[in-house]
C-alpha cells in the first residue's frame, strides 16, 4: 500500500534525514577518498615520512612504526566503507517511509545489513586501538608525547547494534501481517 504522492505531507523531518544522510556520506566518501590516496603513499614515500621523526640525541634508536600505521588507516578506510553503506541503507529506509510503505521486506534487509554494518565497525575498534597503542608508545619514546589510547566495547554502539537487529525483526513481522492482511481482503 503505497499513498499518493500529493496526499504525502511536507515533512521537514524526512527531508533533514535524507540531508543529513546525503552530507555524511559525502563526509565519508572524501575521507575514503584521502585515505585511497594516503595509504599507499605512506608506503612508497615511507623513506621520507621516516626522516620526518627522527631520533632525538642521545637515546636509543627508535624504528617509526609504519607499518602499525598504515594498519589504523586501513582500519580507518574499512570503517568509512561501513559506515558509507549504513548511511546508504538508511536513506532508503527513509525513502520508503516517505513514500508512506516502511513495513517492505527490503527495509527488514536493510536494519539486518546495518547492524552487521555497525557490528563490523565496532569490531574493528579493537586492532586499531592495539595498533594506535604501538602508534603512541613511538611517540613518547621520541617527543616525550605521553598520548593515550582509548577504546573497546562502546556500550551505545553495541546497544545500536542490538536495536537495528530487533528493529529488522520487527520490520519482517511487520511485512509479514501487512502481506496476511492484504491476502484476506
Amino acid at each position: 500500500m503505497t499513498v499518493n504522492p500529493t496526499d504525502r505531507p511536507n515533512d521537514v523531518l524526512l527531508l533533514a534525514g535524507k540531508v543529513i544522510t546525503y552530507i555524511l556520506q559525502a563526509g565519508l566518501a572524501f575521507g575514503g577518498l584521502v585515505l585511497t590516496i594516503l595509504i599507499p603513499a605512506l608506503l612508497v614515500f615511507r623513506d621520507k615520512v621516516i626522516d620526518q621523526f627522527p631520533t632525538p640525541e642521545g637515546s636509543a634508536e627508535v624504528a617509526f612504526p609504519l607499518l602499525q600505521l598504515a594498519g589504523v588507516m586501513l582500519i580507518g578506510l574499512a570503517i568509512v566503507v561501513m559506515l558509507f553503506v549504513f548511511f546508504g541503507k538508511l536513506r532508503a529506509i527513509i525513502s520508503t517511509v516517505g513514500d508512506g510503505d516502511p513495513f517492505a521486506p527490503a527495509n527488514a534487509d536493510r536494519l539486518s545489513l546495518m547492524g552487521w554494518l555497525m557490528l563490523g565497525v565496532q569490531l574493528a575498534i579493537f586492532p586499531a586501538v592495539w595498533l594506535g597503542m604501538s602508534l603512541a608508545r613511538f611517540a613518547d619514546e621520541v617527543d616525550n608525547m605521553h598520548l593515550t589510547v582509548d577504546g573497546g566495547w562502546d556500550i551505545e554502539g553495541l546497544l545500536l547494534v542490538i536495536i537495528l537487529f530487533i528493529l529488522a525483526r520487527v520490520f519482517r513481522h511487520g511485512a509479514a501481517m501487512r502481506d496476511d492482511l492484504e491476502g484476506t481482503v
